[in-house]
């Protein structure tokens, strides 16, 4: 599974487009769509739109594959691709420790779209961005399930 045009939009609109080195609210060193620098990466001269997208392309297929592997049960496209945005976010090592993942493992999809509600803090302290960024994951975590119901 692949994350839709409708994830990849909400994750660039979350993330913005920076073609400078920055800090995010958790202090790393960032660039682009949220690409979080690691060593030895540097962008002395920034990066243009292009390079972000060529970069945020990758960075999306390791949340794609993270999310492939830790999830144990069937996702809607709705599902995967509010997760792989989570993921994106917020780390794989992150989803493969929360309540959320167990939640959603042992089939719980409701309890698991709640629990993506829960993850709006950075540090110790709520964020508004993080919690409209939730709270649009979990609008999309039920917009396959809504169009469904409807179908039925």
């Amino acid at each position: 599974m692949q994350m839709s045009v409708a994830g990849l939009e909400l994750l660039k609109r979350s993330e913005g487009f920076r073609n400078r080195v920055y800090l995010d609210v958790a202090g790393f060193p960032t660039i682009g769509y949220g690409h979080r620098l690691l060593h030895p990466e540097s962008f002395p001269n920034g990066i243009d739109a292009q390079q972000a997208v060529e970069i945020l392309k990758s960075d999306v297929r390791d949340a794609e594959e993270a999310v492939a592997r830790l999830v144990k049960v069937a996702l809607t496209q709705g599902q995967f691709d509010a997760l792989v945005d989570f993921c994106f976010n917020l780390g794989a090592g992150k989803l493969a420790m929360s309540t959320l993942l167990k939640v959603l493992n042992a089939g719980r999809y409701q309890d698991a779209q709640e629990q993506l509600l829960r993850w709006d803090c950075a540090g110790n302290h709520e964020c508004a961005a993080l919690k409209d960024r939730r709270q649009a994951e979990a609008e999309l975590w039920n917009s396959v399930a809504a169009e469904r119901q409807a179908a039925a």
